[in-house]
Formats: C-alpha cells, sequence, structure tokens
C-alpha cells in the first residue's frame, strides 16, 4: 500500500470540496450583518478550545467542552431558527425547482427572462413621490415568488386595484388602515395592516426607524421587494434581499423594480 494514497485526488473529492465551499459561503452570507454571526464565531472558539484542550490532554475542561458540543447540534437549530426559516422559505418557494430560479436564488448570472409583471410601476412611484412631499409614511411590499400568506394573515386581507388616490387614502395619517404595510401582488393590494419582521441586523444605521427595519426584515426572510416613505425625511428607500438598492431617480427606480419582478 502506497503511504501517499491519501494524497490522491479524484473528481468526486474537487466535487465535495466546492459544495462545503459553497455551502459555508451562503451560510455566511445568510448570516452577516446580524447577531447570529457573533455566535456563529463564538461556537467556532468553542469548538477550536475543545480540541486543543483534548489535545493537551485536559480532562475536566475537555470534557465539559465536549458534552456542550454534543449537543451543538439542538443548540444550532435554536439559534438560527429565523435563517433556517429563510433557507426553508426560500427552497418551499413553489418556483423555486424552475431553472429560471434556482439560477436567480444563486446568482451565477444575470437572468432577465420571465413573465412580467402586472404592477403598473409608474403609478405606483407617482403615487410614492406623492406622499414623500407630504412626508407621509408608507411600507409597501412587492410579493414576488414567495408566497406571503404567513404575513397577510397578520393584517387584514384585501382585493383592491392599486391606484395613486387608494394608496393615498389607506397611508393617510389619521385613517384606520395606515398602521403597518401593505402587500402588492401584480397590480392588486392584497392585504393591509400587515404586521412585518423587524431586522435582527446590528449593521442599521440610527438614523432609520423601525418602518426601515421591518422592510429589511421581510426582505431578509423572503424574496419579496420594499419601497418605504420616511415620514419624517420625505424620502424614499428601495430594499431588496436585507439591503438598501441605490438609485439616481425616479426613472432609474423604475426600471430597477421592472427588472427585479420579471427575474
Amino acid at each position: 500500500m502506497n503511504r501517499f494514497d491519501f494524497l490522491e485526488i479524484t473528481f468526486i473529492d474537487v466535487l465535495d470540496i466546492f459544495l462545503v465551499a459553497l455551502l459555508l459561503f451562503y451560510l455566511y452570507r445568510l448570516v452577516r450583518g446580524t447577531v447570529a454571526i457573533n455566535i456563529f464565531v463564538g461556537i467556532v472558539i468553542i469548538y477550536l478550545i475543545y480540541k486543543l484542550t483534548d489535545a493537551l490532554h485536559m480532562d475536566v475542561l475537555s470534557n465539559i467542552l465536549g458534552n456542550f458540543i454534543s449537543v451543538g447540534f439542538f443548540a444550532l437549530i435554536v439559534v438560527f431558527q429565523q435563517e433556517i426559516r429563510k433557507f426553508l422559505l426560500l427552497i418551499g418557494s413553489t418556483n423555486f425547482a424552475t431553472r429560471r430560479n434556482v439560477v436567480r436564488y444563486f446568482n451565477f448570472l444575470d437572468q432577465r427572462q420571465g413573465q412580467k409583471s402586472g404592477l403598473r410601476v409608474s403609478e405606483l412611484l407617482r403615487a410614492c413621490q406623492s406622499m414623500a412631499n407630504e412626508k407621509t409614511g408608507a411600507i409597501i411590499v412587492l410579493e414576488r415568488n414567495t408566497s406571503l400568506d404567513f404575513l397577510k394573515e397578520t393584517g387584514e386581507p384585501a382585493k383592491i386595484d392599486l391606484s395613486q388616490n387608494i394608496l393615498g387614502s389607506i397611508f393617510f395619517k389619521n385613517g384606520p388602515l395606515h398602521d403597518g404595510a401593505i402587500i402588492v401582488k401584480d397590480n392588486s393590494i392584497t392585504a393591509t395592516r400587515v404586521i412585518l419582521p423587524v431586522t435582527e441586523s446590528t449593521e442599521v444605521p440610527v438614523r432609520f426607524g423601525l418602518r426601515h427595519r421591518a422592510a429589511l426584515g421581510v426582505s431578509e426572510k423572503t424574496d419579496a421587494v420594499v419601497l418605504v416613505i420616511s415620514e419624517q425625511r420625505g424620502s424614499i428607500s428601495y430594499i431588496k434581499d436585507g439591503a438598501f438598492v441605490n438609485f439616481q431617480d425616479l426613472e432609474d427606480l423604475k426600471q430597477i423594480i421592472q427588472a427585479d419582478l420579471i427575474s
């Protein structure tokens, strides 16, 4: 037996290493910018200390850490439940199995094909600009492939054709429906007064309030995109994949939204 047999690398070995690296990369992307990344680093440090104490035959400390590591799998489920939920929602999306969505979710290449959304983006943005000028706060969630039924249950179901006047009425400061977010599918408002999950990210600038944190939260856990109008600054923000998207003007934002809705 050749003592260097372990150095022989097959195609399966390369594929195995590549898949593990890919898994770790997307795991990092999933927890980046959240408190979960600090917990993950802490777990890695504890594991390294455990291996060091085991190698040095420090039996007492090694046994303590070993017992902690032995239940680590269940601890990870508890600690990373939000991230696991996001991943399962992505996998469980009814359209995930199509080639187009597999490519889009893993960002292997820029995919612009697909059916066009029925949303009238120009009218939506005119309504947003009008509310921004009047400093009327609003959160508008644009549903894409991931079903948002679990969020709609927290609000009031609706079936209203989208228009500038309707949006102005919903988010009117003294109106009964202005609290919470609305969900838009194609060109229809499907829910109002929706309660959104708030992001746990530690990287959100302090100038952004609860509306922006809620918009970041829903975009982290689903593939929805969100428009937020700030009540204090009268500005429009566009949020996707747990991050703010920069745009030059409303025409630029229109192009970005249209591209996102057909991808």
